[in-house]
């Protein structure tokens, strides 16, 4: 695709907000004197900022350019990612997770698994985690990379080492809480760069209704604003595939997975001042999550309507989406606002996936497994060490993920590998109290291997798969990821049960405040010196977003 077409303006919008991005960075820096300082920002945040950079952490390359390609490739079905995919587990992880998390007072999610299993399945997930993380970064490093190739015109090489090199600074400067300030930052810049792009392009189509004409009247956009129409189970013809992939693959275990054990996420609740702040983390984050789909998903379908070939060749990926309408309707100056913006969200979500690389990899890697009882300076030092490898092998792996048209794709084939088992020995541990602790570690490697084999081996041989059942077309791949996170998700569960009966289980006082019903006698109140408002309420604010989604689920059917 072709150079944006920027100016002095545009340009000038942009050494603004990066002068910001490492100004925050400075003075975050002041407030670091500890390893947990660095690593969660010594648990002093208020849940508005904590919430706010929950959903900007994950409002990056995979929600901007994933969600805006998915919704050019598959339509409007792609809301339920949002609405089925996200906002219900994101109530869930407020309600039911944070009090374990934050309660038990375990410094990242592989320190749980270490208090509730052994060793070796608290090693697994923190190696698993540290590799998915990198993975992850190189997503959203790929996707900075590829906006700033569009900008200057320089190789993508060149793109990736820069784009990693800003990153590292603030990160390095300001640790979790430099990321955090420049994420709430990044959440209304990213915002402001993407509402101009959906008002100017609906008008462009007619609005709503010229927009659906252009799309539909297209072949095999037909069914392009439907969400549930065609998920009928051995007879599907959405582009998601049936309802079992999308209720139980996306909506049950990739979501949950991904929202209640991706330490991406739940850090930024951990860096939360006390319980009630932690709980209220992720649903405040879950109000903006209801309505982004206006901000992603349209975009994906203005650009089918703009350029009916999209997709099908090189330099019309789906992953172009967002620039290819930059270009097409904004003057200079908004459009180095909407730069911004989608430059602040590849920052907020490498910021995100290396921030906690960092803190899992310090303390769960190195601090239990290398090097123990040194002072918490080298564990600091280690910190800012991790962060540059964490930086520089994001920089190996987005080349990765350049060979993708959809990285939403590829995404959710390292959530399928990942967090589906994960999740699945989660929730079997946090309310099975038998569940010992050689089961939890055998659960998470066969969720593993059966999610690698299905995707590989097994159901790319599958007609069921393929659209019309014709293997020789191109396979129906966020299918095969939902369908893949169901098998892994079972086979974990299987082996976990299995192994659970025939080893021996922990005696019930070491399970004291990880386990549903067993309680922590020595762990105090958290909510302790707290007064709660009544529109603070956890309840009140989840159950309110569960109406609001299913309000809107009904008017989009």
């Amino acid at each position: 695709m072709t150079r944006l077409d920027t100016n002095f303006f545009d340009y000038t919008i942009l050494i603004i907000y990066f002068a910001l991005v490492v100004a925050i960075g400075i003075l975050a820096r002041r407030a670091i004197a500890t390893s947990e300082d660095f690593l969660l920002s010594g648990r002093s945040l208020t849940a508005w900022i904590t919430g706010l950079a929950f959903i900007s952490a994950n409002l990056g390359a995979i929600e901007i350019l994933g969600m805006a390609a998915n919704g050019a490739q598959y339509g409007l079905s792609t809301v339920h990612f949002y609405w089925v995919g996200a906002v219900p587990a994101m109530v869930f992880l407020g309600l039911v997770m944070m009090p374990f998390y934050y309660g038990s007072r375990v410094r990242s999610v592989p320190e749980y698994l270490l208090r509730r299993f052994n060793p070796a399945t608290h090693l697994w997930n923190a190696l698993t985690f540290a590799v998915a993380s990198v993975l992850s970064a190189g997503v959203n490093l790929y996707a900075m990379a590829l906006i700033i190739e569009v900008l200057l015109g320089w190789p993508t090489w060149v793109s990736v080492i820069v784009s990693a090199g800003f990153v590292l600074v603030y990160i390095l400067l300001g640790g979790l809480s430099g990321a955090i300030y420049n994420e709430v930052l990044q959440f209304f810049v990213i915002i402001a760069g993407l509402i101009p792009i959906v008002i100017i392009g609906l008008k462009d189509m007619g609005g709503w209704s010229g927009l659906m004409q252009k799309v539909t009247s297209q072949p095999g956009k037909e069914n392009h604003f439907e969400t549930w129409a065609g998920t009928a189970v051995g007879n599907w013809t959405n582009p998601l595939g049936d309802w079992i992939g999308i209720v139980m693959g996306l909506g049950f275990v990739l979501s949950f997975g991904y929202w209640t054990t991706n330490f991406a996420e739940v850090q930024r609740a951990l860096s939360a001042k006390n319980l009630s702040s932690a709980e209220r983390t992720p649903l405040i984050g879950a109000f903006p999550k209801i309505f982004i789909p206006a901000l992603t998903i349209v975009p994906g379908l203005i650009a089918v309507a703009l350029i009916p070939n999209i997709g099908q060749t090189e330099d019309l990926k789906y992953n172009y989406a967002i620039p290819i309408l930059m270009n097409e309707y904004l003057p200079n100056g908004t459009l180095g606002i909407a730069l911004a913006g989608l430059l602040a969200a590849f920052m907020a979500g490498m910021a995100a996936n290396v921030s906690s690389f960092n803190t899992v990899f310090t303390y769960d890697i190195w601090q239990d497994y290398v090097r123990k009882h040194r002072p918490d300076t080298y564990y600091l030092n280690v910190g800012r060490v991790v962060t540059v490898a964490g930086v520089v092998i994001g920089i190996g792996t987005a080349f990765i993920a350049a060979g993708f048209s959809n990285i939403m794709n590829y995404i959710q084939t390292l959530f399928s590998f990942f967090n589906a088992p994960v999740f699945a020995t989660f929730i079997i541990a946090m309310f099975w109290r038998r569940t010992t602790p050689w089961a939890g570690f055998s659960g998470l490697v066969a969720g593993f291997l059966a999610a690698v084999a299905f995707q590989y081996l097994i159901g790319p041989n599958i007609a069921y798969f393929y659209p019309g059942g014709d293997t020789s077309g191109e396979i129906n791949a966020q299918m095969l990821n939902f369908y893949g996170a169901i098998v892994a998700f079972v086979a974990d569960a299987v082996v976990t049960v299995i192994v659970t009966f025939v080893t021996k289980p922990k005696p019930i006082e070491q399970l004291a405040g990880l386990v549903w019903g067993v309680p922590d006698p020595d762990a105090g109140d958290p909510h302790e010196g707290y007064v709660r408002r009544w529109w603070e309420s956890p309840k009140l604010l989840g159950f309110t977003a569960l109406g609001i989604v299913l309000v809107l689920s009904i008017l989009f059917i």
